[in-house]
């Protein structure tokens, strides 16, 4: 008895895997942007242990945006 494999190949699973990334990346995006940053850096947002080092970075660093509000 064969086992039956339900897998994507060709098109199907590169729209997944773009739609996938959309998802992911977009409110990365615009977190960045509203900090102050440049919002492109969402895109580093996909590597594997640089994901978690800019969410430190996003945490812990003075936001330009704030400073902006403060005046300095």
């Amino acid at each position: 008895m064969e086992m039956y494999s339900y897998h994507m190949t060709g098109f199907p699973a590169l729209l997944v895997m773009v739609l996938g990334a959309v998802v992911l990346l977009l409110p990365f995006y615009k977190l960045w942007q509203r900090t102050g940053h440049s919002g492109w850096i969402a895109l580093l947002m996909v590597i594997p242990v640089v994901n978690l080092i800019l969410l430190y970075v996003l945490a812990f660093k003075d936001w330009p945006a704030l400073d902006d509000e403060r005046g300095r």
